[in-house]
């Protein structure tokens, strides 16, 4: 029995029409008929095929990963995804890298002030002092004085708070009774994950200091939560963002 057999056997068993795998899984009714007629031109390609008959696979009380098997046994082998594949360039996007700042730079700059402060301190306190020997003690104290202060700048703790680059946060929670396909890569390609959310409640949160590529499967099932930011009801096709300390964009 093939993939499409299967999985329309047990939807009639399981008392299911297309319309409602449909409005379960997000998927489109005429996508769901096709697979059921092992008709897979209309999934968009194999990354796309899997993740709908995993989708449809749940719902009707089926595994899954046995059908996925099946389905890469029986068409061409699955390879990495890499970003120029989900990513389609429709409109070519210069990303901007943000370069790191140049603390050795900064720390020169710093202690320049600084010794320019003390100069200022100390030909300032030479011109208002008297002649006597006190008063010349008094004007090198206070330029020592002045000399020290500006350095407090350049400690360790605070170098540390400057150089710590913000981070951006995602998180991706399933609905009730849902599952969705996601996958997150960096901008250069890197695969950072690649799996299922769910079942309902399910959650995973990511930290990341670069621009970060997502694709949910079912974006119709989960809630996407962007630096404090809740997005739901995402739509019901396979969604594409670009996301960054900005927020996200498809």
């Amino acid at each position: 029995m093939s993939i499409g057999d299967s999985l329309a056997a047990a939807r009639r068993q399981s008392g299911l029409s297309i319309t409602q795998v449909s409005q379960r899984t997000c998927i489109r009714e005429t996508i769901v008929r096709g697979i059921e007629r092992d008709d897979y031109s209309a999934c968009g390609g194999d990354f796309y095929a899997r993740g709908h008959i995993r989708s449809i696979a749940r719902t009707v009380g089926l595994d899954p990963e046995e059908l996925v098997r099946e389905y890469d046994s029986t068409h061409s082998p699955p390879r990495p995804i890499a970003a120029k594949d989900v990513f389609q360039p429709y409109t070519p996007v210069k990303v901007r890298e943000r370069r790191r700042p140049n603390w050795t730079l900064a720390l020169l700059a710093v202690l320049v002030i600084a010794l320019g402060a003390a100069a200022i301190g100390y030909f300032t306190s030479r011109g208002h002092a008297s002649p006597n020997g006190s008063n010349a003690d008094a004007s090198q104290h206070h330029a020592a004085k002045g000399a020290t202060k500006p350095k407090a700048s350049t400690s360790p703790a605070a170098t540390s708070h400057a150089t710590t680059p913000a981070s951006l946060v995602l998180s991706i929670r399933a609905h009730p009774g849902q599952y969705s396909w996601v996958q997150l890569t960096s901008a250069s390609g890197l695969l950072i994950f690649q799996g299922d959310i769910g079942p309902g409640g399910a959650a995973r949160t990511w930290r990341e200091t670069h621009t970060t590529l997502v694709v949910i499967g079912n974006p119709m099932g989960v809630t996407l939560t962007v630096d404090g930011r809740q997005h739901s009801h995402l739509g019901p096709t396979v969604l594409r963002l670009r996301c960054t300390r900005g927020g996200c964009r498809t």
